[in-house]
């Protein structure tokens, strides 16, 4: 497969890529593939440790989105298989993203209909396959957003995507907190699944990607070799494919660590949930916001390597603010854990108010964490873009973001025992040491390619 280096634009073309119908068009299809993943992540995490659920058990509630971390099992039907009638109106991409979407506004109205105090094996369950269809979901949009952009757009595409994916984030989570305070959570559930059938009609509208594919019958063999066999060997064929392989799973672990364990920890810091659903959720959104489309035209400006370099950087170091805030509020954390003790049902707010958390830091540390998670966040989002053959898009991306979805699921479901084990403090520097493995594999990435150049799709077939 051929290599390239990529062209680098001046700033105000990095910026105009933006304004075009088709960045429009992936960032509504990155506000669907966002809206799903909060309901079975940060949103029940705060459920949880609002119950008194202790840290290690929350940290486990982390493998109900398991899915994400083996679509690329089931990418290849995705990618390869027509489905009947709605292929041949649609097209390929289309008529998988239309149904996926349809039974994800059903899963998620389920998922309101469930009491997890009466009936948590129930809601476990309603969770997973919301997860499920969601990981199908991003198969979809993955491949479409790749297909549809030409290669010197891929970064800002990225960016889109992630701008679009905060937006849902930002609905499924301080939306549906805010909304929880005046309506019941079926009537929540009932809101986000109206949102994502909405997302469900727009894709009825938005065109189908121009990229040929083999014409005519082909028997069960020959599909197995081009859907399964052919995509997987196209990628390991690359120069340091397993290198590659390593580096996505590890690129972001010290921020998946913290994440599962962020709301748990604010809540221990004494933080109300107006407080942390402005803060985390609404203004930590939009700092992710902004250091996306910061991210996107450090790609196109500077190229995806540096821009994966500096944004890793970046991205460790901040989490020693959140060390710092941990300092800030130790006196308030010792008073909960002595009060939850005592009376896990206690107020504990009010019997600690006494040591007042700190609102400023916590502010500042969510700023500059989102703002340098964001940047990183769509430069690795360019970079998988980039190592996929257009022939096989959705298997190879379901492939790698598959890898990658390994730190937020199960290598981060040992986060909880981890806060359990130590104090806040030593938790947080841990996760921004342990983003030191993830920069040494890009350093090793850059050493092969090194002329900065990125691996070039193959032709269509």
């Amino acid at each position: 497969m051929a290599e390239t280096v990529s062209v680098k634009k001046n700033w105000w073309e990095a910026v105009g890529a933006y304004l075009t119908p088709r960045m429009l068009i992936i960032l509504a299809m990155g506000f669907a593939s966002g809206l799903p993943l909060l309901l079975t992540l940060s949103t029940l995490s705060y459920w949880l440790s609002k119950l008194g659920v202790d840290k290690t058990t929350i940290g486990l509630f982390a493998l109900v989105g398991t899915p994400y971390t083996f679509k690329f099992l089931w990418s290849p039907i995705m990618d390869q298989v027509p489905l009947p009638i709605l292929t041949r109106l649609l097209g390929r991409r289309r008529s998988w993203l239309l149904l996926t979407q349809v039974l994800l506004a059903i899963a998620i109205f389920a998922m309101g209909q469930v009491d997890p105090t009466v009936n948590p094996w129930g809601t476990a369950l309603i969770a997973v396959i919301v997860a499920f269809l969601s990981a199908s979901q991003d198969i979809v949009i993955d491949a479409y957003r790749i297909e549809l952009l030409p290669q010197d757009e891929q970064g800002q595409g990225a960016a889109a995507t992630q701008v679009g994916y905060r937006f849902g984030l930002l609905l499924a989570g301080a939306g549906a907190v805010g909304m929880s305070d005046f309506y019941s959570w079926p009537v929540v559930f009932g809101v986000l699944s109206a949102a994502m059938l909405a997302s469900a009609v727009l894709t009825l509208f938005v065109p189908e990607p121009k990229v040929a594919v083999k014409p005519g019958k082909r028997d069960y063999v020959q599909w197995v070799k081009e859907s399964v066999i052919d995509p997987f060997a196209d990628f390991m064929s690359r120069t340091g494919w397993v290198v590659i392989l390593l580096f996505v799973l590890f690129y972001k672990f010290g921020d998946a660590l913290g994440g599962t364990m962020a709301n748990p920890f604010y809540v221990e810091m004494g933080y109300s949930g107006l407080e942390i659903a402005s803060i985390s959720k609404v203004w930590g959104i939009w700092m992710t916001i902004v250091g996306a489309l910061i991210g996107g035209i450090a790609v196109a400006r500077w190229g995806v390597f540096r821009a994966l370099l500096i944004g890793g950087i970046l991205q460790a170091v901040t989490n020693f603010a959140f060390a710092y805030v941990a300092i800030r509020g130790t006196e308030y954390g010792l008073c909960a854990k002595e009060a939850l003790a005592a009376d896990p049902k206690a107020l504990v707010s009010t019997l600690c108010a006494a040591y007042p958390h700190d609102l400023p830091a916590l502010a500042i540390a969510i700023t500059a964490d989102n703002i340098a998670g964001g940047a990183a966040g769509a430069a690795l989002v360019a970079y998988l873009s980039g190592l996929c053959n257009v022939a096989f898009t959705a298997t190879q991306y379901a492939l790698l973001t598959s890898f990658m979805a390994q730190g937020r699921t199960w290598l981060s479901s040992g986060s909880g025992w981890l806060a359990d084990n130590t104090d806040w403090f030593t938790f947080w520097s841990l996760t921004a040491f342990l983003a030191v493995p993830g920069l040494l594999l890009l350093l090793w990435i850059m050493r092969l390619y090194p002329s900065g150049a990125v691996i070039q799709r193959g032709p269509a077939v």
